[in-house]
């Protein structure tokens, strides 16, 4: 019941999703059932694959995420992190509230053994492939032992998923140079330095789309903030391109001209193929879909939850994490 299209959205990337990926075995559709049996009828959903669970309530976008997490005990994103403690699903996948997206994740799955804080990993393009920041704002308040996490988790979700045979993670910062940064981002470095991990060091904003990176660490509050401030500015990018070719039938013939061009440009930067973010460190797979998701965004979302249960993120989490300690 979540997203700005639910639950047309929802439904729709279900559909495709079981039409493309044979090894999903089956979807839960959690929420209103008449809403969701009306939507699945409109769309003409069938098959065996596929079932709808009844939960009476929604959490808002406007609500405090922990206090509806509380009270909402029958609300659609608590049913559905239920299924999954219990062990009746392998993963979650929400475009609602965030927020109680990752309360009730972390309140009911609880973190992975030595895991102190969950993070989210969103994927942003680049010249290289995708480039997650994590965190993107599960954690605004972290420690710099948290980035450290962050950056493990990270490079265990790029190989495993992703296929980066020996990710190269960054930190962001505000200067390449080792002494840059503030006392947060210095004690940050000093712990991700003496690790084995692929450790570039200090990267800017202009790195997360031209240098080859795949993992960006940062608090939740910098990189939602960025995150954010990425997306309006490709969305920006293409409201004033459009405005400037319409002010004249030259510009608008050079734009059918180039029109693959444009097509290919903004597919590079489209979210809906990306699917969703996962949180990354809590005791089950959760993904967090944007709430603006498509039906091709959701599909990709739900491919993103299956793989990321295919390639068994949780178990080198903890292992990697085990052996991190060790150290």
């Amino acid at each position: 019941m979540g997203g700005d299209h639910a639950p047309e959205s929802v439904v729709g990337g279900a559909k495709a999703a079981l039409e493309e990926y044979d090894f999903i075995e089956q979807l839960i559709l959690v929420g209103d059932e008449a809403k969701i049996k009306a939507e699945v009828d409109r769309q003409e959903l069938k098959g065996r694959r596929f079932s709808i669970l009844h939960a009476s309530e929604v959490v808002d976008m406007h609500e405090s995420p922990v206090e509806a997490i509380r009270r909402k005990k029958d609300s659609s994103i608590s049913v559905s992190v239920d299924l999954v403690k219990k062990g009746e699903c392998d993963a979650v996948v929400s475009a609602g509230n965030t927020g109680a997206a990752v309360a009730a994740a972390t309140i009911k799955l609880r973190t992975l053994p030595g895991v102190e804080r969950a993070g989210i990993a969103s994927p942003l393009p680049n010249e290289y492939g995708p480039c997650n920041i994590m965190d993107a704002g599960a954690n605004v308040d972290a420690r710099p032992r948290h980035l450290l996490q962050y950056a493990i988790m990270g490079s265990v979700y790029a190989r495993h998923v992703q296929g980066k045979r020996n990710p190269i993670v960054g930190l962001m910062s505000v200067g390449e140079e080792d002494s840059k940064g503030n006392e947060f981002t210095k004690e940050v470095f000093d712990l991700l330095k003496d690790t084995p991990l692929n450790f570039k060091g200090n990267v800017e904003g202009h790195d997360l789309f031209e240098t080859p990176l795949d993992v960006v660490v940062c608090d939740g509050f910098v990189g939602n903030v960025v995150l954010k401030s990425c997306e309006a500015t490709a969305k920006v990018m293409f409201k004033w391109l459009k405005h400037e070719i319409k002010t004249s039938p030259f510009r608008q013939l050079g734009a059918l001209i180039a029109k693959g061009a444009f097509k290919a440009t903004l597919e590079r930067g489209n979210y809906e193929a990306y699917g969703g973010s996962p949180l990354l460190g809590v005791n089950g797979i959760v993904i967090i879909a944007h709430g603006a998701s498509t039906p091709r965004a959701m599909k990709n979302a739900i491919r993103v939850a299956a793989e990321s249960v295919r390639h068994e993120v949780n178990p080198h989490i903890q292992e990697e994490i085990e052996k991190f300690g060790r150290i």
